[in-house]
């Protein structure tokens, strides 16, 4: 069975964000009817695990990425992956009443636990972006890279909904280089995090998600093939940040002089 999706002529080779997982699906097709169940179904417990997990710390870090990656009062923002909005707070925070966002997500029961005033919301996946082109002054995507399921398509949609000068940010989890880091984040996130989304969890759900979140992590491409794809979609200035040896913040920029990709 060919678990990986065709090709696109228009943006080449499909690049997959992990290998398949066969515990949770087989193809495509189950990918995504995967992804929309799990995270319909725990969407009401994800705020309150990520407060557990992160310890409280979760909303600073944000605030510093964002800040980090160049997000200016008044811009206009794209979130991709909003979820349930943990870093689209913070992100309307910064660009305060004379800035806009624009929160996408393929999950409505995600967009359902958005508790935030004056933005829009909109279904949608990062391959295919409901959003103009040039629309944004800024685009994020928050812990969903290792969700999409064309690296090289989400890339190309990014570039396009940017404006020539825009800014991108892509947080994500990435394996520590040490054996021992992987080994610690593993135990950790693989035995430890489903326990507690047991104890915490309202939702049979959520330590499902939680031991899917390690899988997705553990199979996730290097950060070099990462940066590799971001340049290839035509943005500038790549680079990646890390905090912990484990959060990467991957920062581009679209060109003031770029055009439609070839």
């Amino acid at each position: 069975m060919n678990t990986a999706p065709e090709s696109d002529p228009a943006v080449g080779p499909v690049q997959l964000p992990h290998s398949p997982l066969p515990a949770y699906y087989r193809d495509e097709v189950e990918h995504q009817r995967f992804l929309r169940r799990i995270f319909d179904e725990t969407a009401s417990d994800y705020d309150r695990i990520e407060r557990v997990l992160a310890m409280g710390t979760g909303p600073a870090y944000r605030r510093m990425a964002l800040q980090r990656a160049g997000l200016a009062p008044g811009d206009k923002v794209v979130d991709v992956g909003i979820g349930t909005g943990l870093l689209a707070r913070e992100a309307c925070a910064r660009i305060g009443a004379a800035g806009s966002l624009v929160g996408i997500d393929p999950s409505p029961g995600m967009l359902k636990q958005v508790a935030l005033r004056g933005i829009q919301l909109r279904v949608g996946r990062a391959e295919e972006l409901p959003c103009a082109d040039g629309e944004a002054d800024f685009l994020s995507l928050g812990y969903a890279f290792r969700h999409v399921s064309d690296v090289g398509k989400a890339f190309a949609e990014f570039h396009r909904v940017l404006r020539p000068g825009g800014k991108l940010l892509v947080l994500e989890i990435s394996r520590p280089e040490s054996r021992i880091g992987n080994a610690l984040l593993k135990a950790y996130m693989r035995i430890l995090v489903p326990v507690i989304a047991r104890i915490v969890a309202r939702e049979r759900s959520t330590s499902e998600l939680w031991r899917y979140y390690w899988d997705t992590i553990e199979a996730c491409i290097a950060p070099a093939q990462i940066i590799a794809a971001l340049e290839a979609a035509g943005f500038e200035a790549v680079r990646r940040h890390t905090e912990l040896g484990i959060f990467s913040e991957y920062s581009a920029v679209k060109p003031e002089s770029s055009g439609p990709l070839k």
